[in-house]
């Protein structure tokens, strides 16, 4: 069976961090990339960031560039999304997601969902101003 288990969320202040974790089991881990999307109240969801652990690739939204770093623990099975400078507007429930990723894949389609065949429940990031 298929899991992704998210955990990590919480509720920081405006400039905190946070470091929500993905873990994975059910399906050959080193093949797939990890994405992460989050979905703030009434907005659509979207793409925060991916690692694709085939190729050790990382793709970034512009929202998340140069404060958030994603990494891979293949041992542990398990991604990791390092939130740093956190703003009110970061404020969103954290999905992971896993699909296969070919190296020749367009480089933006790391933030479409139809891309990814398994997804979590999401952890909830709350950023107090």
């Amino acid at each position: 069976e298929v899991q992704l288990a998210e955990s990590g969320g919480g509720l920081v202040q405006a400039g905190g961090s946070l470091r929500p974790s993905c873990a994975a089991s059910g399906f050959t881990f080193d093949d797939y990339a990890i994405g992460w999307f989050r979905q703030a109240p009434g907005k659509e969801r979207e793409g925060v960031s991916c690692f694709s652990n085939s190729d050790g690739r990382t793709f970034y939204a512009d929202s998340a560039k140069g404060r958030f770093t994603i990494s891979s623990d293949k041992s542990k099975k398990t991604v990791y999304l390092q939130m740093n400078s956190l703003k009110p507007e970061d404020t969103a429930v954290y999905y992971c997601a896993a699909g296969p990723r070919s190296s020749n894949a367009p480089v933006n389609s790391w933030a479409l969902e139809p891309e990814y065949d398994y997804w979590g429940q999401g952890t909830q990031v709350t950023v107090s101003s």
